[in-house]
């Protein structure tokens, strides 16, 4: 089929929003983008990503365009560009992926607003659809979900199951679901071993027993009871707690865990379980208490909360390209350790008062990047459990660390293979050195230059060249960003409203 031309795309979508009777304007609020942006689509002037030409589709009930899908996109970065201007932080992935596994304990309806439109939140969608929950897209970011009072378990869609790590997280929700079932083994990143006991050990104090048979987990389900529960995680991992939270939910007895994960996604979690009458004590801290409720069916509307990997992703743009850049809804309490780094590293920050985000209980910040003269911190950088620095924003301090001046260790220590990632930044003029599977020098400062790189097969370390190449003059090309697609919502589209150059092409 010939590929629809860019001015004729723009001129389907000029007459799809004069349909509607909306103004670009309108249509730019709906897509959470600039009217500028909407005008460039509309002259042809942009390219649109199938992502984009989805959301386009949903927000106005038709068909736009009919191609075919690629088998790769990719991205073309016209580098060494300054940077100027405000742009919003999205909501949480990981609390959206949550919140989807969530909602199957709900009898009732859950409508969540402004949920990540990713890869990552799509194919937990088509799994919950293929096991007959309705999942309906209200317009471009709302979703409302309805589950049949039976889930088809049998049917559930495979291909979608182990493309994503989080299909785990559905043995807490689908606990007590029936008797028996199949669970296909998860995927996602290639991060290396990432073993899914920590889980299987948290589930079993709910007598859940799972048994690995031929790419499925072979699970079955524990009769009901009311039983109070107390027991420690033996890892405090996130989705560990959120499973743990979920099987709780069930139960009318009383649950504690201990060493549990305070995360943004955790607190997110509980929020919309207290919403549907769960009783959490302790959120935020590392200890829960929880009394379930052995029937839920209400009628709720959430909103998750927005991102703090993204924010930190958008920091680092304008950092990176030593520009003057305001950050909007950054939640303070989970980027103090990294905004106190940026600052021992010489970096200028504007950081204004608190605001409550739309779940009312999530605090945020705006921040503004001032240029700055970057130095080496005298200590590695390291992540820790929350409240240290997160886990998936530590390998943005590699590109911080390539525009600082002196040497900079970083050390991940929970990923075996994802600091080995982070020396494809040598290819566009950084100095990284590896020093073993999990600790890099970086030698700064970097004269970026441009260059053609593969995405990783990992989602930060991805982003963290395109971001790089944003401060690399001249033209560089991303191939195959289904990675980042897994974790962003239009994150070079957006970066486009705040000055970078950067286009979609297939090959």
């Amino acid at each position: 089929m010939t590929q629809p031309t860019a001015e004729h795309v723009g001129l389907l979508l000029r007459n799809a929003r004069g349909e509607k009777g909306w103004t670009q304007g309108q249509l730019a609020t709906e897509l959470g983008t600039s009217q500028s942006a909407i005008a460039r689509m509309e002259q042809g002037k942009q390219n649109l990503s199938l992502r984009m030409i989805e959301r386009l589709e949903a927000i106005f009930g038709r068909s736009i365009v009919k191609v075919g899908k690629p088998q790769m996109t990719h991205l073309r970065v016209e580098g060494g560009k300054t940077l100027s201007g405000e742009v919003d932080v999205n909501s949480s992935k990981n609390a959206g992926v949550a919140l989807l596994c969530a909602s199957l304990i709900n009898r009732g309806t859950t409508t969540l607003r402004r949920l990540a439109r990713i890869e990552e939140v799509n194919r937990i969608v088509e799994v919950l659809t293929s096991i007959g929950v309705e999942c309906t897209w209200l317009n471009g970011s709302d979703l409302r979900i309805r589950r049949p009072e039976v889930l088809d378990l049998g049917s559930m869609d495979v291909d979608a199951a182990r493309r994503t790590r989080s299909v785990i997280m559905l043995l807490g929700p689908l606990l007590d679901e029936t008797s028996e079932y199949l669970l296909p083994y998860a995927g996602g990143c290639d991060l290396g071993t990432r073993t899914v006991e920590p889980h299987m050990q948290a589930l079993r104090q709910f007598g859940l027993e799972v048994e690995a048979k031929s790419g499925f987990y072979s699970v079955t389900a524990p009769p009901a009871d009311v039983h109070h529960r107390s027991f420690v995680l033996t890892e405090r991992g996130d989705t560990v707690t959120e499973n743990a939270i979920m099987a709780a939910a069930h139960r009318e007895g009383t649950t504690v865990i201990r060493n549990a994960s305070p995360n943004y996604m955790v607190q997110d979690l509980c929020f919309y379980l207290q919403g549907l009458g769960v009783e959490i004590e302790g959120v935020g801290t590392t200890t829960l208490k929880i009394t379930g409720r052995s029937a839920i069916d209400v009628e709720i509307e959430y909103f998750p909360s927005e991102d703090p990997i993204e924010a930190m992703s958008l920091i680092t743009a304008g950092i990176v390209t030593n520009s003057e850049v305001t950050i909007r809804r950054v939640p303070i309490e989970f980027m103090e350790i990294e905004l106190a780094t940026l600052e021992q590293m010489g970096q200028k920050l504007e950081i204004s008062g608190e605001y409550m985000a739309r779940n009312g209980r999530t605090r945020l910040v705006d921040v503004t990047t001032k240029p700055s003269e970057l130095r080496a911190p005298q200590d590695k950088i390291h992540p820790m459990p929350f409240p240290g620095l997160n886990i998936d924003n530590l390998p943005f301090f590699a590109v911080i660390a390539g525009n600082a001046e002196g040497q900079t260790m970083i050390h991940d220590w929970v990923y075996e293979n994802r600091a080995i990632y982070l020396t494809e930044l040598n290819k566009l003029g950084a100095q990284v050195q590896l020093l073993d599977p999990h600790r890099i020098y970086v030698n700064g400062p970097t004269k970026w230059r441009a260059a053609e790189i593969g995405c990783p097969p990992a989602l930060r370390p991805a982003a963290c060249l395109l971001l790089a190449m944003l401060a690399a003059r001249g033209t560089s090309e991303l191939r195959n960003i289904y990675v980042i697609e897994r974790g962003y919502e239009d994150l070079a589209e957006r970066l486009n409203t705040i000055g970078a150059k950067i286009e979609y092409f297939q090959d």
